[in-house]
């Protein structure tokens, strides 16, 4: 089977530039390429989506990993999910500290009895592992955090794209894949939504921000909580499994969920290999391969479902 890729640098506002949306576009592609060249080196869809995942949180850019955003106390606490579509399983972390590759530690769980891990079993997990201590830390988002401290944590968000900002955002990252073999994953990281309550818990480590089966796989970005009351990512899953084609799931679900005002995106593949992506906000940031071509969804109109 022709592999598949499509990842996504979160949802929200538009950069405040061109030459922001080009840079986007830059780091998206270059991400991309790589991940995808392992699927055509006979990669699992798994191993695919970890790196993509890796290379994704490595970018300062967007908000996982590196460059995540601070929580209202100055802190930063991550959370990611993994699930790979033939066994049906997920496995993540929440709210987990001073780790490079959050996704890391999602993947290490995918052979636990115990597969999703908050703050203390995540930190005694690094410990397990081995896991060299870091600071995902970047002087742009300390910047951030620092203006919304003047202005009393008034911002519902913090930004998707790291850069001082004046407008609220939100996001994460997130891959998904099917291989050679026709097995399908999906791969959700965050920093969680910025500024918020201290033990706030995001979708991503959810089946609600990240699900897959054997027959779909769907990775979701924006507000945590308007993704959670959609369940979206099993949502479109599951319409999928009871005969929609994976265009006319996400259509359902995002008309649904714009009627609902929720603030979110989201990319799948399904069985098949059809590609689908939808949001309900201004843009989300996503680059897909679909075999012959790369493209991404950066200008696409704000009510766009493909």
């Amino acid at each position: 089977m022709q592999p598949k890729l499509i990842i996504h640098g979160g949802a929200g506002s538009s950069p405040k530039s061109k030459e922001g949306t080009e840079a986007v576009r830059q780091s998206l592609y270059k991400i991309l390429e790589e991940a995808y060249a392992l699927l055509c080196k006979g990669s699992s869809a798994q191993a695919a989506v970890v790196q993509g995942c890796r290379l994704l949180e490595d970018e300062p850019r967007f908000n996982a990993g590196t460059g995540s955003v601070l929580q209202s106390d100055g802190q930063i606490r991550m959370s990611a999910a993994l699930m790979d579509g033939s066994a049906q399983r997920l496995s993540g972390v929440i709210n987990v500290s001073r780790v490079q590759h959050p996704i890391e530690l999602a993947q290490a769980l995918q052979a636990s009895t115990d597969r999703v891990l908050s703050d203390y079993g995540a930190a005694e997990l690094l410990r397990e592992l081995q896991v060299p201590i870091y600071n995902p830390l970047t002087e742009t988002r300390l910047q951030e955090w620092l203006q919304e401290r003047q202005r009393n944590f008034d911002t519902p968000a913090a930004g998707v794209v790291a850069q001082v900002v004046d407008s609220p955002r939100s996001g994460t990252i997130g891959v998904v894949a099917l291989d050679q073999q026709g097995r399908l994953a999906a791969g959700t990281s965050t920093g969680g939504k910025g500024l918020e309550r201290i033990g706030r818990v995001s979708d991503s480590a959810m089946p609600a921000g990240n699900y897959a089966t054997a027959e779909a796989a769907v990775s979701c970005t924006g507000i945590g909580e308007d993704i959670i009351d959609e369940c979206l990512a099993a949502r479109i899953v599951v319409r999928v499994t009871d005969g929609l084609s994976l265009q006319a799931a996400f259509k359902r679900s995002l008309i649904e969920a714009r009627q609902r005002q929720r603030d979110l995106g989201a990319i799948g593949i399904d069985a098949t290999g059809e590609i689908a992506w939808g949001k309900t906000s201004q843009v989300l940031l996503a680059a897909y391969h679909d075999g012959t071509r790369i493209g991404d969804t950066l200008e696409l109109a704000e009510d766009a479902i493909h």
